[in-house]
């Protein structure tokens, strides 16, 4: 194997650990603001619940469609490398 594909073979796993890890992380602070701030508006008002909660599931909707890009872009890298050429 050569050793520059080698390299940057290695590189691209680097790449897509850290792409689907900081993924998943920041997906996962994202749901925890998220539904801290979705009890905090219900305790305020109990009244708009359910639109709060419509609204809730909306945008967790919109926050866990960011990993599942992160992990079609990280399958991309590693097995149809554009990179490797």
């Amino acid at each position: 194997m050569d050793p520059v594909l080698a390299v940057l073979n290695g590189y691209t796993v680097i790449a897509v650990a850290l792409l689907i890890g900081l993924g998943a992380l920041g997906t996962g602070i994202g749901f925890a603001i998220l539904g801290g701030k979705f009890l905090e508006g219900v305790a305020r008002q109990p009244e708009l619940g359910s639109q709060l909660q419509t609204r809730m599931f909306i945008v967790a909707g919109l926050l866990d469609a960011i990993p599942m890009i992160g992990v079609g872009i990280a399958m991309l890298l590693l097995f149809a490398s554009p990179l490797a050429g």
